[in-house]
């Protein structure tokens, strides 16, 4: 035997020894851990995650004035209900635009029983997002993290005041991401989940296990024929939420980007014609006149395939891509057209809310 072979064979039963003692002295004590869980009655539970977040959630009435018969006077009169979910020390609360959207006054109560009166620094109808500030000291904020990626089977929890019966949790997992098609302008993904949203709960936090915030709940989905639940309810995601916060905050509105065009996702069928990636590719419907788009010389039936030499993965994230460039900016689009790659220089205009009726890439 050589004296590699008796170094091995001398150390195989010291190797062995050392995992028997590691196993005699920790598994002892995670069978003794196991046994005191079943002995304290022990039971699963998001407890600790709802005392972190829960606490941020406020309660959103809004009022308006109306005309009295009695007195010929205008009087505030409650008119809305919803949720909101204060985000930063300042005492900035996001919330639902459609939660606020019509209030001369708006009132914020919070959990501790606080009570206050609220500011709208800024929403944006597109998104459905409204920016709300209180003054006040030692405000609760929500837990967050940026790193956070939402991922199909994630247990989350809708915190908020359905039909003003006081705070209320409510559990499911993430069904889906990136559902489009789901606001009336159609330019933004959603998070679905099963958890139940009701009236009230707009603009309530969808947070995780660990009590940070995954999304702002905003709707759950109905029948066409009768107002009967689903189970189906949307949220939108917290990236997309801190995106839209940040511009209200530093200029009251979102200054989007626009092309001036109607685009869709390219069939499969043409793509494969022209062999193309249908997922990589879409192709232009509708060219607004006199717009960004049209001034460059994009034409109908174009297959959008770049934007400064970034491939488009899909119509929703074209939107997201073109809404992010300053106005005023010049941009590279690469197109297909009659089977011929080419290159137009676009100069960036603004979009603005009426012409979501004619636009879907801005």
């Amino acid at each position: 035997m050589d004296f590699k072979a008796r170094f091995f064979y001398f150390l195989k039963p010291i190797f062995w020894g050392l995992i028997i003692a590691i196993v005699v002295m920790y598994g002892g004590k995670f069978i003794n851990n196991m046994g005191e869980l079943l002995n304290n009655n022990q039971v699963a539970s998001y407890s600790e995650a709802v005392k972190k977040a829960s606490p941020a959630v406020v309660n959103i009435y809004s009022q308006q004035y109306v005309d009295s018969s009695i007195d010929n006077k205008q009087h505030l009169q409650p008119t809305g209900l919803g949720s909101g979910i204060i985000v930063d020390k300042k005492g900035y609360i996001l919330t639902n635009y459609h939660v606020v959207a019509q209030a001369d006054q708006i009132l914020i109560a919070l959990q501790d029983g606080r009570l206050f009166s609220a500011n709208v620094v800024g929403s944006d109808f597109i998104t459905d997002l409204a920016v709300l500030q209180v003054e006040g000291n030692n405000l609760p904020v929500i837990p967050q993290n940026a790193d956070y990626t939402p991922l199909v089977g994630d247990i989350v929890l809708a915190i908020g005041n359905p039909y003003n019966l006081g705070q209320t949790i409510t559990q499911g997992i993430i069904s889906a991401t990136g559902r489009n098609g789901m606001s009336s302008s159609g330019r933004q993904d959603f998070l679905q989940t099963d958890a139940a949203i009701n009236e009230g709960n707009s603009g309530g936090a969808l947070i995780n296990s660990r009590g940070e915030l995954v999304g702002i709940n905003t709707s759950e989905f109905f029948t066409n024929t009768q107002n009967i639940s689903t189970g189906i309810s949307f949220a939108i995601p917290y990236q997309l939420s801190q995106r839209i916060m940040k511009s209200l905050i530093r200029d009251g509105r979102v200054i989007r980007g626009s092309l001036g065009l109607v685009a869709e996702n390219l069939d499969p069928l043409l793509a494969r014609l022209w062999g193309l990636k249908s997922q990589n590719s879409i192709i232009i419907k509708a060219v607004n006149e006199n717009g960004p788009a049209d001034i460059a010389g994009v034409q109908v039936n174009d297959i959008l395939l770049k934007i400064n030499d970034k491939e488009v993965e899909n119509l929703i994230k074209a939107m997201d891509s073109v809404a992010e460039i300053k106005p005023g900016s010049k941009t590279t689009l690469t197109l297909l057209r009659k089977g011929k790659e080419i290159q137009l220089i676009v100069i960036i205009g603004e979009l603005s809310t009426p012409s979501l009726k004619t636009e879907n890439i801005q």
